[in-house]
């Protein structure tokens, strides 16, 4: 199958030589060097074109460029980008007034990347945890989720249960507790009186796509509330309509004590992150314990506005909801084919967002996703055996359905 052809484009040359010499190797590309994307398509550097089925792990769920997305940047930069928190911008009050009715809490802190909103929250919830539990200072204990993702920091991978994630990196901060994932059970074992909180992925992103067991949230609440401990969501990967809701949390009907968003937040334009949360949490910090120079910048916030006007509108979750019964009912093949054993061994899917398990004797998954390259479509591994897909939410039904004729293709032929 050949690869659809675009205009010819213009490109620096050798991008990839320039990368291997100069930049870190911390991370290991798919062959392919983009140049220009537009909705769910990208091209490369020769004029190829393919289907993103990545969204920049789900940065993009609105797909490459989109036009309000673009125009709310391309009027911000014509006005004012950067103050720092040394003095108000007219657009970080309406965002964290709009953010908080979004999510129905009450504050936000407002910061740039995932991880640091999960670092932000840990120290919320610390001081939260001092200030109005009254647990012994430096005692707060934080339960975690095994084989969870929050992000890259040393405070972050010390409760990573992935050995590559720590080799080399330690000695790691104390005060986590990780637990199974989905095992209300365990969660409550390891709970006791310097409990803080409890921090949990709804879906488990990068571990595969991993949905807990029906209830599992509601339970989780419910716990946290009789043992007086706080519950924070890591929305920054299922947030913002990825699984057909707002929020992952909308499935089981729970409003956690502290949300945290990022990624989409920004529309694949600027990096903007936020921990949302109630007023009693956020309000033991004060000025001087906490803060970022460019948390809160005037271009991160309006690009974000529109973000949150178009998820008020309710049509990314719809659309969601609608592509993901179409992604779930095309991969159901995948496992529920007879005859040739299958090549795949799980998928799960959550709206529009699958991991899709390869059996033993089909490869790897990076393998696999080499192959969809070849065939215009990019996905990306994320374990050794684990395939994840995520559309942008606003793909179209004929473009979903032409890629998931090639992943059905590509997948049910591996080994």
């Amino acid at each position: 199958m050949t690869l659809l052809q675009a205009a010819s484009v213009t490109a620096t040359p050798d991008p990839v030589g320039l990368e291997e010499r100069y930049a870190a190797h911390t991370y290991h590309p798919l062959p392919v060097t983009l140049v220009e994307g537009e909705g769910s398509w990208v091209t490369d550097a020769e004029g190829n074109r393919y289907l993103d089925l990545l969204s920049a792990y789900s940065a993009l769920n609105f797909g490459h460029r989109h036009p309000r997305l673009v125009a709310a940047a391309q009027a911000q930069l014509g006005r004012l980008t950067l103050t720092s928190r040394a003095f108000h911008n007219d657009q970080l009050g309406p965002f964290c007034e709009e953010l908080s009715g979004l999510v129905g809490l009450d504050r936000v802190i407002p910061m740039n990347t995932g991880a640091e909103a999960v670092e932000s929250a840990i120290k919320a919830a610390r001081r939260w945890a001092y200030d109005v539990k009254g647990v012994p200072a430096d005692r707060a204990t934080i339960v975690t989720a095994q084989n969870c993702f929050h992000g890259r920091t040393t405070t972050i991978i010390g409760f990573s249960t992935d050995p590559q994630a720590q080799r080399g990196f330690g000695p790691f901060t104390p005060g986590f507790r990780p637990v199974p994932f989905g095992d209300v059970g365990a969660l409550e074992a390891a709970i006791d009186a310097t409990t803080a909180a409890v921090l949990l992925e709804p879906v488990q992103g990068e571990a595969g796509v991993i949905v807990p067991p029906p209830g599992y949230l509601a339970a989780v609440r419910e716990v946290c509330d009789r043992h007086g401990v706080l519950l924070i969501a890591d929305e920054i990967q299922s947030g913002l309509g990825r699984t057909g809701r707002t929020l992952a949390c909308d499935h089981d009907d729970v409003v956690p004590d502290v949300v945290l968003l990022g990624k989409a937040l920004g529309g694949g334009i600027v990096p903007i992150s936020a921990v949302v949360a109630r007023r009693e949490v956020i309000d033991t910090l004060e000025p001087g314990s906490h803060g970022s120079t460019f948390g809160g910048n005037p271009l991160a916030c309006a690009v974000a506005r529109e973000v949150i006007d178009m998820m008020v509108s309710g049509e990314p979750q719809q659309l969601a909801r609608e592509r993901g019964a179409q992604l779930a009912r095309r991969l159901d093949v995948l496992t529920s084919a007879t005859g040739e054993p299958s090549r795949v061994a799980a998928v799960r899917t959550i709206g529009l967002w699958a991991g899709i398990d390869l059996a033993p004797g089909a490869g790897t998954a990076r393998a696999a996703s080499e192959q969809l390259l070849a065939h215009g479509v990019l996905v990306k591994d994320t374990s050794d055996t684990t395939i994840r897909v995520a559309p942008p939410l606003t793909i179209s039904a004929a473009d979903l359905d032409l890629a998931l004729d090639r992943i059905v293709e590509t997948v049910g032929s591996l080994g």
